[in-house]
């Protein structure tokens, strides 16, 4: 039975955490909500039911208390629990370009966001971050504060990759591109997140420090509760910089699989989002220096 049903058999404007409940029950029963799905938002639950949050909060957690919840933090919406006999396996990854914007999205339902992050050049990030941050601008969500740290390889070093396939004069140019993109996008990053003090009063923190290697690997931690891990995987391509074809070994992210472990997710997700969390302070701390964002 649908929200609107319910309302033509008698359940008041405002339904109750428990009518709300017995809904959203009903959704998963008949499979509109599928096992291993995550919820919809509280925001966009409210919106629907036309309650307070605090009414979503209590139905979920009547849910979660009937079994039909698994993994519910402050972070994210649960997902719909796996019946007994289902296999229990991890959520398949996806393409960074098309997984990393959901899970943000995710995040930003919290009300203290913190975001780590450490790849090559932002660009998948500002990708992902561009829908909260439009409905941040148009009040259709209110994090308190948003918090976050980002890890770039510095200017001055000597990239494993993108790099010429052959020595040559191109070096410099393969990674004068480099460069520029990686400022461009951190300043994109750092520009429109502090933006949101001035349009919408929020208690935002955004600091970018640089790597003195070149990471393997993209990492993305969400309000301490999620870890997205992601490869670079080298390939070799053509790009053309300045105009002129050029050759080079480089990795495209927005291509990279991106894989997912959330506390609540079992002993290895548990284990690999701590660990996870912990490398990432491990190198804000000691060898991250200072970043210059500029020509």
């Amino acid at each position: 039975m649908t929200h609107d049903q319910a309302a033509v058999n008698g359940i008041r404007k405002q339904p109750s955490p428990a009518e709300v409940a017995d809904i959203l029950t009903e959704r998963i029963r008949t499979g509109r909500l599928r096992a291993g799905d995550r919820m919809p938002t509280q925001e966009s639950l409210a919106d629907e039911f036309g309650v307070e949050r605090a009414a979503i909060r209590q139905a979920l957690q009547l849910l979660e208390d009937a079994g039909l919840l698994a993994g519910r933090t402050r972070g994210a919406p649960a997902r719909i629990a796996l019946p007994p006999e289902a296999d229990p396996s991890v959520e398949e990854p996806q393409q960074t370009a098309a997984g990393l914007g959901p899970r943000i999205m995710e995040a930003f339902e919290a009300p203290h966001v913190r975001i780590d992050a450490i790849c090559l050049t932002a660009e998948s990030l500002n990708m992902a971050l561009a829908e909260p941050l439009q409905l941040i601008r148009t009040g259709q969500i209110t994090p308190e504060t948003v918090k976050v740290r980002l890890l770039l390889p510095s200017r001055n070093l000597e990239l494993a990759f993108p790099r010429p396939v052959e020595k040559s004069g191109d070096e410099r140019l393969v990674h004068e591109h480099w460069l520029s993109l990686r400022n461009s996008h951190g300043q994109v990053l750092r520009s429109s997140l502090r933006a949101l003090r001035s349009t919408r009063g929020i208690d935002v923190e955004v600091t970018l420090k640089a790597l003195p290697f070149t990471p393997p690997v993209k990492l993305y931690l969400l309000n301490g509760s999620e870890a997205l891990f992601a490869y670079y995987t080298v390939k070799r391509r053509e790009e053309q910089i300045d105009d002129t074809p050029t050759e080079i070994y480089d990795a495209l992210g927005s291509d990279s699989m991106l894989f997912p472990f959330e506390r609540g997710g079992g002993a290895r997700d548990e284990a690999f989002v701590t660990q996870s969390q912990a490398w990432f302070d491990g190198l804000w701390g000691t060898i991250a220096t200072e970043i210059t964002l500029g020509s």
